[in-house]
């Protein structure tokens, strides 16, 4: 196994275990997004951010694609706290490439491809 899979595989399980439904309603609030809006950012269901935040049962995937694109926004997560910003914190409206998830790949989708040249407020 390479170490790209095992880093993978080990950033999945943090995900898992940090982020929470908590963290999504937290988080949304941040980045003033709907369920509608983090759904689409993420490529699932409204329906299933709906489950996730009302803490009932939600595959994996689900769980990673919505803190992954969270993640990808700026934001990170710890157990015990709210979301806040990482170093790298975009906190900018996402650009309108993420409007049609269906057309991204999968893993696409989880790691949010999309790029900006969005100048940051602290000038990282």
């Amino acid at each position: 196994m390479s170490s790209l899979a095992v880093s993978t595989t080990v950033d999945q399980q943090i995900v898992l275990h940090q982020f929470t439904p908590r963290h999504s309603v937290q988080a949304r609030a941040l980045l003033g997004w709907s369920r509608e809006d983090l759904a689409r950012h993420a490529g699932v269901g409204v329906d299933a951010v709906q489950r996730f935040e009302s803490h009932q049962e939600v595959d994996d995937a689900i769980r990673i694609a919505l803190a992954f694109r969270l993640e990808h926004e700026g934001l990170v997560f710890f157990p015990g706290f709210a979301p806040g910003w990482g170093m790298s914190g975009r906190r900018s409206p996402t650009p309108q490439a993420d409007a049609e998830p269906g057309r991204r790949s999968l893993i696409a989708r989880l790691l949010g491809s999309t790029s900006s040249n969005t100048p940051h407020p602290n000038g990282a």
